[in-house]
């Protein structure tokens, strides 16, 4: 039982250690207003926007992460699916790129690139990745 508990406590430890990684970097990013930064993380949505009908349609929602900051999500729906169902208080784990801005910035390219140009994003929503 040992041998089992012990490597799924570290491997459990590390993911969470990711968690509060990124969110570090994320605050680091936004005070010293840096973009272009490929980042991995997770919040909980606050609040739940009018999709963007402008160019590219996006799905846009205000996550929380553990460290009090906000963050933006515009998840191209044009290239990737939308999240159903999606409700305040739900966790979304997410990939993509973090842009700076005033309120807390913004998280994109949460799918993947048809040009393969740029790194691929997800998001996650109740086990289902949406990219």
């Amino acid at each position: 039982m040992k041998r089992i508990f012990t490597p799924l406590l570290i491997m459990l430890s590390m993911l969470s250690f990711n968690s509060w990684a990124n969110d570090g970097v994320l605050k680091r990013a936004y005070q010293s207003q840096q973009s272009d930064i490929q980042v991995k993380g997770s919040g909980k949505v606050t609040r739940i926007l009018p999709d963007d009908n402008d160019g590219s349609r996006h799905q846009k929602f205000i996550l929380r992460l553990n460290n009090r900051q906000t963050i933006l999500i515009a998840h191209n729906i044009d290239l990737a699916p939308r999240i159903k169902n999606l409700k305040v208080g739900d966790v979304v784990q997410f990939y993509g790129e973090y842009e700076w801005n005033s309120r807390g910035g913004v998280i994109h390219w949460t799918h993947r690139d048809p040009r393969n140009n740029h790194q691929h994003g997800w998001l996650k929503h109740q086990g289902r990745i949406y990219n």
